[in-house]
C-alpha cells in the first residue's frame, strides 16, 4: 500500500521536522495529557456510578427501573453530544493547537460536573430539575467528545516511535483510572454512610470533587508543550483541516475506524459501566460486593493495556485487535451466561477479568491506531469524529438496550448483539494497514 492510499497526500518536508522532543518534554506532555484524560473520565463515569442514588431526584415516581432507565437515557443523550464535541474540539485541535483544545475541553466537563453537584431536585424547581441535568450532560458529552480525539492526537504524536503504543495506551489507563476512583468513590460511601444520606446528599459529593479536579488539570494543560507534528504542519502551511477531506479524501480510513469502534465501544460500556448493575440485578450480588468485583477487574484491565500497548510496538496494533475482537466475539456470550448464576464472588471476578482482559488489546491501542491513519492537517478531527459517531450510536445505547432487554426478560439477548458486533469489527481489522509500514506519524 502506498503512502496516498493511507492517506499521506501531503507530508511535511524533511526540512521542516523539527528535532525530536527531550525525555523530559515527553514525560511532561504524556503526564498533562494523561492527567487531563483521567478527571474527563472520572466525571463521565462518575454519573453512571452514583445514577442509582439521585434518579429519583430528577425523575420521582413509583418504579424504581423506569426512574433509572430515564436517568440513563440521559446518560445516552450526554453520548450524543459527544460527536458534536469531537467534530467542534478535532477542527478546534487541528486548526488551533492540541494544546488549546484540551484546555478548552476539560473547561466544559467542570462546568457540567458543577451544574450537576449543585442541581436542585424536581420537587424544588419542576421539571426545570431534568431538563437542566440534560444539559449538563450535554456539556459533558461535548467534554468527552473533544477530549478523545485531541488526546489521543497529542499523546500518539508526543509519544515517539519506538514505544509509540505503550505510551498512547495511558490515554485508555487514565480513563480506567478515572473509572476506578470513581467506583472507589462510590465503595467508600457505600460503607461509610447511610444509604439514606447517600440519596439525599451524599451523591453529590462525588461531582464537586470532579469540578475541583477539573480546575487543577486546567492549570497544568496550561503548562504543556504543542505536539510538533501540529507545528510541523502549521510551518509547512497544509491546508487547514475540513470536514468534507474525511469524507472525500478519506472514506475509507473514516469508515473503518467508525466500525472497529462499534465493537469496541459497545464491549467496553457492557463489562465496565453496565457490570455493576449486572451483578446485582441479574446475579444477586449485594452493591458493595458487585462495586468491589467491577473494581478488582478495572485493576486488571488496568495493567493489561499497557501489556498490550508493548505487545503492539513488537507484533503491531492489528494482532491485539485480533486478540480483543476474536475473543470477545467467541466468549463473551458463554461468560456472561455463566455469571448470571454465579454466587462466587471470586469466580465472578474472574469471569469479569477475563472479559475485560481480552477488551484492553483493543484499547490500549485505540487511539494510536487512529492517529496513525490521518496526516497531522486533520488527524485530530480523523480521530475524534468517526469516534465520536460510533461510541454514540453504540456505547451510548449500551445501558438502555441492556435494561430495555432486561425488562423484556431476555437480558442474554444484549449479549449475543455485543458478541455479532465484534465480530463485524474482527472482520474490518483485516482492512487496516500495518501500523510498522504506513504509519503516517512522521516525527520520532
Amino acid at each position: 500500500m502506498t503512502a496516498t492510499e493511507t492517506g499521506a497526500d501531503a507530508q511535511v518536508p524533511a526540512a521542516l521536522l523539527a528535532p525530536g522532543v527531550t525525555a523530559g518534554q515527553r514525560f511532561k506532555a504524556i503526564l498533562g495529557g494523561s492527567a487531563g484524560n483521567l478527571v474527563e473520565w472520572y466525571d463521565w463515569f462518575v454519573y453512571s456510578a452514583f445514577a442509582v442514588y439521585f434518579s429519583n431526584h430528577f425523575f420521582p415516581g413509583g418504579d424504581e427501573l423506569a426512574g433509572l432507565l430515564k436517568t440513563m437515557a440521559v446518560f445516552a443523550v450526554g453520548f450524543f453530544a459527544r460527536p458534536l464535541g469531537a467534530w467542534l474540539m478535532g477542527l478546534y485541535a487541528d486548526r488551533a493547537g492540541r494544546k488549546t483544545a484540551l484546555t478548552a475541553a476539560v473547561s466544559l466537563m467542570c462546568g457540567g460536573s458543577l451544574i450537576i453537584a449543585v442541581l436542585p431536585s424536581y420537587e424544588t424547581i419542576g421539571v426545570a430539575a431534568p431538563i437542566l441535568l440534560v444539559f449538563a450532560r450535554i456539556l459533558q458529552g461535548l467534554s468527552v467528545g473533544g477530549e478523545y480525539g485531541a488526546s489521543a492526537t497529542y499523546l500518539s504524536e508526543m509519544a515517539g516511535k519506538r514505544r509509540r503504543g505503550f505510551w498512547s495506551s495511558f490515554q485508555f489507563v487514565t480513563m480506567v483510572m478515572g473509572q476506578l476512583i470513581a467506583l472507589g468513590l462510590l465503595a467508600l460511601m457505600q460503607t461509610t454512610m447511610d444509604k439514606a444520606d447517600l440519596e439525599s446528599w451524599g451523591w453529590r459529593i462525588p461531582f464537586f470533587i470532579g469540578a475541583a479536579m477539573a480546575v487543577v488539570v486546567f492549570w497544568i494543560r496550561g503548562r504543556m508543550d504543542e505536539s510538533q507534528s501540529y507545528e510541523n504542519a502549521q510551518a509547512a502551511g497544509e491546508e487547514r483541516a475540513r470536514t468534507m477531506m474525511l469524507f472525500t479524501r478519506y472514506p475509507r480510513q473514516t469508515l473503518i475506524i467508525f466500525l472497529f469502534t462499534a465493537g469496541g465501544s459497545l464491549a467496553f460500556y457492557a463489562f465496565t459501566t453496565y457490570m455493576p448493575k449486572f451483578l446485582t440485578g441479574t446475579a444477586g450480588f449485594a452493591a458493595p460486593t458487585a462495586t468491589a468485583i467491577t473494581a478488582g477487574a478495572l485493576v486488571v484491565y488496568l495493567l493489561a493495556l499497557p501489556l498490550f500497548g508493548w505487545i503492539s510496538d513488537h507484533l503491531g496494533r492489528k494482532a491485539t485487535l485480533w486478540i480483543a475482537f476474536g475473543g470477545g466475539a467467541v466468549l463473551s456470550y458463554p461468560l456472561m451466561h455463566t455469571l448470571a448464576g454465579q454466587d462466587s464472588a471470586w469466580i465472578a471476578f474472574a469471569l469479569v477479568s477475563v472479559m475485560v482482559f481480552l477488551m484492553s488489546g483493543y484499547n490500549a491501542v485505540s487511539a494510536v491506531v487512529k492517529a496513525e491513519l490521518f496526516p497531522a492537517n486533520v488527524r485530530a478531527l480523523g480521530v475524534a469524529l468517526p469516534y465520536g459517531l460510533a461510541a454514540a450510536a453504540f456505547g451510548g445505547t449500551a445501558e438502555p438496550i441492556a435494561l430495555a432487554f432486561k425488562q423484556a426478560g431476555a437480558e442474554m439477548g444484549f449479549f449475543v448483539y455485543v458478541s455479532a458486533l465484534m465480530a463485524l469489527s474482527f472482520v474490518v481489522v483485516f482492512f487496516l494497514p500495518d501500523n510498522r509500514k504506513h504509519s503516517l506519524i512522521l516525527e520520532d
